[in-house]
């Protein structure tokens, strides 16, 4: 029969994937970031959760995960990892105030102070490149030249690309995209992403629905052949290293390059975070930095000249 803390944890799965409409994958993190906490403190009943567990908790997560590299000592666990810990126990100690259960307090926990995020897009010279880069009439280069594209009109995120099929209305400019938390937004097509679509498919013969799919021979009918999120990075790796890009530029970095392209031409940060699908504007603003350094090149470059 499973303990107490075990039923708590179980109810509050339930909760966030019904109730609070998150992902599978969500779900089954949480569960394994909870269930670490649980079988390290050895607890069984909600008032076992201490403040005194937790911080032996940050300790033994802050010290280990470390890989021995030569001449230098092994690296902890990254700041922003250990803080997934601590986001899904503040979660379900949450849950467990609003049912009222004896507790730790939630606002108890604050999260590990991380650096700020560096954001490096690819100038807009190097994307250039990285769009030309798959110049070939095969269907693979046409599959590869409409999924840059994509990714650079609508700014989704890796998952959502993966997600799409091939019944995109591309007799209109924009369509509705299932992102984060469930949550419906409208993405926007350029011409080019329109034209690279039409291009792709109208070479596909197959009765496939998913938008972007393996091109293989050797592919058989009870294969899933859309593409994974491993085979689209691949993709952006290989036409950067075309491209001669040196940075390590992957799906994430366009859906940079798609923000700080939209927020360098005059778009309004609020409009860029719904364009992006971001719940919070405060993920939206890391972006405001590198047209922040635009703007002091700018400064230093006409501001107090003498004529």
């Amino acid at each position: 029969m499973a303990n107490e803390i075990e039923r708590w944890k179980r109810e509050f799965l339930e909760y966030i994937e019904i109730e609070k409409g998150r992902s599978l994958k969500t779900v089954e993190n949480y569960n394994h970031y909870l269930s670490r906490f649980f079988e390290f403190s050895k607890i069984s009943s909600p008032k076992d959760i201490t403040e005194e567990k937790v911080r032996e908790f940050r300790l033994t997560l802050n010290r280990q995960n470390g890989r021995k590299v030569k001449g230098q000592q092994s690296a902890t666990m990254k700041k922003n990892t250990q803080n997934y810990y601590l986001i899904a126990l503040r979660s379900f100690l949450k849950y467990l105030l609003k049912k009222n259960i004896t507790s730790l307090r939630p606002d108890t926990i604050e999260l590990a102070k991380t650096p700020g995020r560096q954001i490096d897009p690819v100038s807009s010279g190097e994307l250039e490149r990285l769009l030309a880069a798959p110049n070939g009439s095969s269907i693979s280069d046409l599959r590869d030249k409409a999924l840059l594209e994509l990714f650079f009109s609508t700014g989704l995120r890796l998952a959502e690309l993966c997600s799409l099929n091939r019944d995109l209305d591309l007799s209109k400019d924009e369509f509705s995209i299932r992102g984060k938390g469930e949550k419906v937004r409208v993405v926007f097509l350029s011409s080019e992403a329109k034209s690279a679509i039409k291009s792709y498919l109208s070479k596909r013969g197959d009765m496939e629905e998913a938008m972007f799919i393996q091109v293989s021979n050797n592919k058989t009918s009870e294969k899933d052949l859309r593409l994974t999120p491993r085979s689209i990075q691949r993709i952006v790796k290989k036409y950067a290293i075309k491209a001669g890009i040196s940075k390590n530029v992957t799906p994430h970095m366009l859906r940079h390059s798609f923000a700080t392209d939209l927020l360098q031409n005059g778009a309004d940060i609020r409009s860029v975070q719904m364009m992006l699908g971001h719940a919070n504007i405060a993920t939206t603003q890391v972006y405001t930095h590198v047209t922040d350094r635009q703007l002091q090149e700018i400064h230093k470059k006409f501001h107090g000249k003498k004529q």
